[in-house]
């Protein structure tokens, strides 16, 4: 059973990024599943640090993107918005090329609280990073 509030396109949720920090630094999502979304962000001079690793904030900025679109997903838009409130993040291992693919799961689905999880890896399947996302659902 699909935890979304209605069913979304990938089409409709790429059109999310439209103007955002998530569209400049190149992330594209890439799959909804029924309890998770995906996406990816390259790693390139948008996104690492002068010694050409990724950089730890644009790991972060993709967490909370992937984690901030799931929770928009799980809500009525006409009634209700989600804002951030907390984010953690551990940097397990640099990504020096290709790209990074973060997966967000809900850890919870409250009426005015979400946590969501958010796991980053590389393109070897190995884990870059692993965030937890809190999110507050504002009427």
């Amino acid at each position: 059973m699909s935890i979304w509030f209605r069913e979304f396109t990938i089409e409709e949720v790429r059109k999310f990024e439209h103007g955002t920090m998530g569209e400049h630094l190149g992330i594209e999502f890439m799959r909804i599943g029924p309890d998770f979304v995906e996406a990816r962000m390259p790693v390139d001079h948008r996104t690492v640090q002068p010694d050409r690793i990724l950089h730890g904030g644009a790991s972060v900025a993709l967490a909370e993107t992937l984690g901030s679109v799931g929770g928009t997903m799980c809500i009525d838009r006409e009634r209700f918005q989600i804002v951030g409130v907390e984010i953690n993040a551990n940097h397990l291992r640099p990504a020096m090329s290709g790209h990074v693919t973060g997966r967000a799961s809900p850890i919870h689905l409250g009426r005015r609280t979400q946590v969501w999880s958010i796991e980053i890896r590389d393109d070897g399947k190995r884990l870059v990073c692993v965030s937890r996302l809190t999110i507050a659902v504002i009427e």
